[in-house]
């Protein structure tokens, strides 16, 4: 693919749009030699990357494609029922809809990124789609290259005209409530280790500046050591898949209800036997981060969460549930122009140092070696720099589609505070409004994105 090239440069010499159209090799292509053989008259700004199937094409490449320079992407394969390969559009159509919707939230225009069905005999669609494509990344301009850049202020969530979500759900809350529970706990911990049941506790116990920190007990001796307060913030699944712990399964896990969910999607994904572990579900009123209750906690309705070998507390569903507050810094985002949008996200990704504590606290980040890791071939560049922050952090959050589970770990640690959260819940909100899937409740159903129904929604296609 041609080198990069300025706004400027390319004004000067006379700018035309440069298109890529990732098409499959058994329709789409076909329709476009069609196109040719029939001396059919197209832009010729568009540049044909052929694939044996949609279903092979990895969002990975539609973002090089941006980095590298093009001011549109087209993604075209067969229609629905006539894949040479039977369902690789039908799948791919899953993910291009989640990507799309993660594209559009941070801000990429709608009319640069395009997908289409054309089949073989389909030589006349085929000339419409690539014309009409052009003709709208004419009226754009150039696309904002090099990728991840700013091109204005951005705006800012701090500036509310509403005020934000009150804290009242979460005000009965007492000391009490917890100190019961860490009770009932210490004892079932000595139970258990006593009677051989598991070979250790994983837990938490006091850290420093009254804060909890993970701690693994092997005695019942010990079993003292444990507490639970609104300082256990930690989600302590994410140990479950560390090799240093296999020699102590089966592993009692203490699990608040948002922390159970993950081990439903673990074991979806096959990454623990239920055999593993015994899931110490302790009834939470919920934590404080900074001082002030979680935003997931306001709107729990949950004590109890989906996997519990063992309960500690009532199991009642919660009285106090409310709206969720990161809700309405979506609806405030996705009200913004796509420039805004952009420049928002921008300078959110610019101050990621790529020190990767996201990834090593969410316990759905397994994969050994990760692509931001991986050098043949460099997905993301390694270096703190714009584009490779964008490129990982958008990698990241399409690989959790339909798999985060909500505990926000990975917002709570990010030491420059980007809004990982925002993210990911916009992404779970999408795959429950196009799909009917929550993850985190039943480990026999398979992920959303390694599915598909061939009535799924795919309005976004043309």
């Amino acid at each position: 693919m041609a080198a990069v090239r300025t706004d400027s440069e390319r004004t000067e010499k006379g700018w035309e749009p440069k298109l890529i159209a990732f098409v499959c090799n058994w329709c789409t292509y076909a329709g476009a030699d069609a196109a040719g053989t029939r001396r059919m008259l197209y832009s010729p700004c568009v540049r044909i990357i052929r694939f044996p199937c949609t279903g092979r094409i990895d969002p990975h490449f539609i973002v090089r494609a941006f980095e590298q320079g093009a001011d549109g992407v087209l993604v075209s394969g067969c229609h629905p029922g006539d894949c040479h390969y039977v369902s690789g559009n039908l799948l791919a159509r899953r993910r291009f809809a989640i990507f799309k919707a993660l594209m559009d939230f941070l801000g990429l225009e709608p009319e640069r990124l395009s997908f289409s069905w054309v089949s073989a005999t389909e030589a006349g669609k085929w000339v419409e789609v690539v014309n009409s494509r052009v003709e709208a990344l004419r009226k754009l301009g150039p696309a904002r290259v090099p990728w991840g850049t700013l091109s204005g202020p951005p705006p800012s969530l701090n500036g509310r005209s509403v005020a934000p979500m009150p804290q009242e759900p979460l005000s009965q809350v007492k000391p009490d409530d917890y100190q019961a529970v860490e009770s009932q706990l210490r004892q079932l911990a000595e139970g258990l280790l006593a009677t051989g049941q598991v070979k250790a506790v994983l837990g938490y116990g006091k850290g420093s500046l009254q804060q909890a920190t993970p701690i693994v007990i092997t005695n019942a001796t010990e079993a003292n050591q444990l507490i639970f307060n609104e300082h256990c913030v930690q989600n302590l699944t994410v140990y479950l898949t560390s090799p240093s712990f296999r020699s102590l399964r089966p592993l009692g896990v203490v699990v608040k209800a948002c922390d159970s969910k993950s081990l439903v999607g673990l074991l979806q994904e096959d990454q623990v036997k239920r055999e593993d572990f015994r899931a110490i579900a302790v009834s939470c009123p919920g934590v404080k981060v900074n001082g002030r209750w979680a935003d997931k906690c306001l709107s729990c309705d949950q004590r109890i969460g989906p996997i519990a070998d063992h309960i500690v507390g009532s199991s009642e569903p919660k009285s106090t549930a409310g709206a969720d507050p990161r809700d309405w810094e979506i609806q405030t985002i996705e009200k913004w122009a796509p420039a805004e949008r952009w420049n928002f996200w921008m300078n959110q990704f610019s101050r990621c140092i790529r020190c990767y504590a996201c990834r090593a606290v969410c316990p759905l980040c397994y994969c050994q070696p990760c692509i931001a890791d991986k050098n043949r071939p460099q997905w993301i560049p390694t270096s703190p720099h714009l584009k490779g922050n964008v490129s990982w952090n958008l990698f990241r959050a399409l690989h959790l589609a339909g798999r985060c589970i909500g505990c926000d770990e990975c917002t709570r640690v990010c030491p420059v505070g980007i809004r990982l959260d925002l993210i990911n819940r916009r992404l779970s909100l999408e795959v429950a409004k196009r799909f009917g899937y929550e993850p985190g409740k039943d480990p026999s159903v398979p992920p959303p994105l390694a599915t598909y129904r061939p009535n799924d929604p795919g309005e976004f296609i043309l």
